[in-house]
């Protein structure tokens, strides 16, 4: 039976539903895959300055620890602590809240990004 101008339009009009739902899909896939890579980078970027700040932190205790070694010599072993220890602990003390700090706050700057970048997702979809 010879097909008629009805069926054929039919088939047509599927034909190019079905590969609008391929576009579509195909689309949504390369916006998930910029974002992960959006998320890797920015991970990537927040761990080296976790870095950097905690050996900057080190770094500037360390130079801290010379200054005061040379303004405050240590006493002979057995004498009770020394204000050069309650300050060397002191300045240990504190780089070790500073590193923290900028710990936590990058931590949460990716957990601010993740939910911006959930949320641009699911507004696209």
């Amino acid at each position: 039976m010879p097909e008629t101008k009805a069926q054929r339009s039919e088939a047509a009009h599927k034909g190019a539903a079905t590969r609008k739902t391929h576009e579509l899909e195909r689309k949504r896939q390369e916006q998930v895959s910029e974002a992960v890579d959006r998320t890797s980078e920015l991970s990537d970027e927040v761990l080296k300055s976790l870095e950097s700040g905690s050996r900057a932190a080190i770094e500037a205790v360390r130079k801290f620890v010379d200054v005061v070694d040379e303004a405050l010599p240590a006493l002979p072993h057995g004498e009770r602590p020394s204000r050069r220890r309650e300050i060397v602990d002191a300045a240990m003390d504190m780089a070790d809240r500073l590193v923290k700090t900028q710990y936590e706050f990058l931590r949460s700057v990716v957990q601010s990004a993740g939910t911006t970048l959930s949320r641009e997702e699911d507004e696209k979809k």
